[in-house]
């Protein structure tokens, strides 16, 4: 293969290096971070080849890593963010240093908790996020109320909140425990606070939420805190010979053992907050 065959656009670059997503990687590129063979980009109009020099800071852009995707479960009081405003601690500030500089799928809100999906690439990431990938995130979501079929059939249907309207979802009745109900829901598209804005809308508060499941990837034991790289074969098989995600006919696979059912999803200490 000829070097004009392997050149790819300056953010695919940068995001494969693990510096940030694609889209990050351009607005990185017009604040002019980023130098092409000692030439300031001020656009993300570039294509580079391997024997290109690409510097980042001042500093050599690193060779990209081989693509890692690792599972971790984000406890309630973390954000999902590399530098907090508030300052707030970050779920990054807390994650093994041998792990290197990764970034997140998704988010998961403060409050929230369970599986976050950490990777080295900033293209998987963007991969992974598109709405088109179709992949189901399920969520255990315990509400205070007494939700009944009739309550959750517009959450069912799609619903519109404050102008914006949310697919519909997936939702499983699973018991009432006293004041609370435990809920199964799946979602596409994880819109900002969508399960907690949803419910809100049909008078159910969200009083914890768990993500067990990102399409075939499983929260599976993982304890709060704990972090587990997807082994390479597991990943390659999900996303298929040409790095495309599988769906969700692949949601019971993945890179870790089935999550158990009701609260007990998490292990010890996730049954034990969810007796109280």
């Amino acid at each position: 293969m000829s070097d004009d065959e392997q050149t790819e656009r300056i953010a695919k670059r940068l995001a494969r290096a693990g510096v940030a997503s694609r889209r990050e990687a351009e607005r990185i590129i017009l604040e002019g971070r980023v130098r092409v063979n000692g030439r300031v980009l001020t656009s993300a109009a570039l294509n580079v080849g391997p024997k290109d020099r690409v510097e980042l800071d001042g500093k050599p852009l690193q060779e990209a890593e081989p693509t890692k995707l690792w599972r971790y479960y984000k406890p309630i009081g973390l954000v999902t963010t590399a530098r907090d405003e508030q300052g707030r601690p970050t779920v990054f500030e807390k994650l093994p240093p041998e792990m290197g500089r990764v970034i997140s799928v998704g988010r998961l809100d403060l409050n929230s908790e369970g599986l976050l999906l950490l990777t080295n690439d900033g293209a998987l990431k963007r991969r992974l996020e598109l709405p088109s990938t179709g992949w189901l995130r399920k969520y255990r979501v315990r509400v205070h109320g007494v939700p009944t079929d009739e309550m959750l059939e517009p959450l069912r249907r799609g619903i519109q909140v404050d102008g914006e309207r949310f697919q519909p979802m997936k939702i499983t009745l699973d018991r009432q425990q006293g004041a609370n109900a435990w809920l199964t829901i799946g979602i596409r598209e994880g819109r900002n606070r969508e399960i907690r804005r949803a419910l809100a809308e049909v008078d159910l508060a969200v009083n914890r939420l768990i993500r067990v499941s990102y399409g075939p990837f499983q929260l599976g034991q993982l304890e709060p805190r704990g972090v587990e790289l997807v082994p390479a074969r597991v990943l390659a098989d999900q996303l298929g010979a040409e790095g495309k995600p599988g769906g969700e006919k692949g949601g019971e696979k993945g890179g870790a053992s089935k999550p158990r059912g009701g609260a007990r999803t998490g292990g010890r200490q996730g049954r034990n907050r969810a007796r109280r």
